[in-house]
């Protein structure tokens, strides 16, 4: 399937279940469905909220530059940008937060309603929802650059450059074209320092999940449900699969491509080793819908009966962020404690 169809696809997804969007989380959840305590750990938030290192002050620079910068988004649009922007305008939570971690968040001027990380971002004025974008809340902040993202819809994108706006587009499907984002948006916006060390922090993170995965005895099937009324399932294709396969797991529906709906019976012929779902409480229903829900109807399924069905916050796991590699990292305890347990 090409690109453009996967996110078709998943953009059907995230309307229907509220991914991208924020809406399917509901606070902070540890993997066995206990609440967190609602803090910022340190490789979470530096002194600033940038996110890049604990307890480090990242400053946001505004340097002289010699000439336009000229550079290629995710729809293949080359965006020239004539001057450092000062007013930015986001419409998905996953930019506002590779901005904030850029240092940025003094500059962003505007953001979806769904923008909920970090804390700061809840005070900034809204430009409606993420495939809602109110056009004339955008125009009237009066952004220099406003960053996109494919769920906006294009016809939205193509709307806000008629009217003279710059604007990058991002449309990251793994890993890899998160890191290529931030470097594109460090490269936008004069940030390319904080880019790299924001960049270092994951590629280092993410080594140090590989080595572990190299120590593991045992591989498990594991299965990531992101919602249940019907039952959606992350296949191959998804930054979610890949997760899975760097901390040392298989992905129990990786015969099936992008995000797919599948039955319990499904649920039953694979058998998965571990489930991971989602937090929150989606459309309805109690704080960890999915998690009772797995309890509640999987009983025969192997991971229930072990007792490993564990809760991962949804904005952290489902949102094409940088936080993706602490999904990764809780995905990798997940999958070594597993490992230790057959291995013992």
């Amino acid at each position: 399937m090409g690109k453009l169809n996967r996110s078709l696809l998943f953009l059907s997804v995230i309307l229907i279940l509220g991914i991208a969007t924020g809406c399917a989380g509901n606070g902070s959840v540890d993997r066995f469905g206990g609440e967190k305590p609602n803090v910022s750990t340190p490789h979470e938030l530096g002194q600033n909220g940038s996110g890049i290192s604990g307890g480090e002050n990242v400053t946001s620079g505004n340097p002289e530059r010699p000439g336009p910068i000229r550079v290629r988004d995710d729809f293949g649009y080359e965006v020239v940008i004539n001057k450092t922007p000062e007013r930015i305008v986001s419409l998905a939570p996953s930019n506002t937060e590779i901005l904030f971690a850029l240092g940025l968040g003094d500059r962003v001027v505007g953001v979806t309603d769904y923008c909920n990380y970090p804390e700061e971002v809840k005070n900034k004025p809204k430009v409606g929802g993420y495939s809602t974008v109110n056009i004339e809340r955008v125009l009237a902040l009066n952004p220099d650059l406003v960053v996109a993202a494919y769920g906006n819809g294009k016809e939205t994108v193509e709307i806000l450059r008629e009217y003279g706006l710059t604007v990058i587009a991002l449309n990251p499907e793994n890993l890899s074209d998160v890191m290529r984002d931030i470097e594109l948006l460090g490269r936008a916006t004069g940030e390319e320092e904080n880019a790299t060390r924001l960049v270092g922090m994951m590629e280092q993170r993410i080594g140090e999940v590989k080595k572990e995965a190299l120590n593991l005895s045992f591989r498990p099937k594991v299965a990531h449900v992101l919602w249940h009324d019907p039952i959606w399932v992350s296949g191959r294709d998804t930054f979610i699969d890949e997760l899975i396969e760097i901390a040392g797991g298989e992905n129990a529906f990786h015969d099936l491509e992008g995000w797919k709906i599948v039955s319990i019976e499904d649920f039953l012929a694979r058998n998965p080793d571990i489930i991971v779902v989602n937090s929150g409480t989606g459309m309805g229903g109690s704080k960890d819908i999915l998690y009772e829900w797995a309890v509640r109807e999987l009983g025969d399924v192997k991971a229930v009966r072990e007792g490993r069905v564990y809760v991962i916050d949804a904005d952290v796991i489902s949102r094409p962020s940088y936080r993706l590699v602490y999904a990764l990292e809780e995905l990798s305890e997940i999958i070594s404690e597993f490992s230790s347990s057959k291995s013992g």
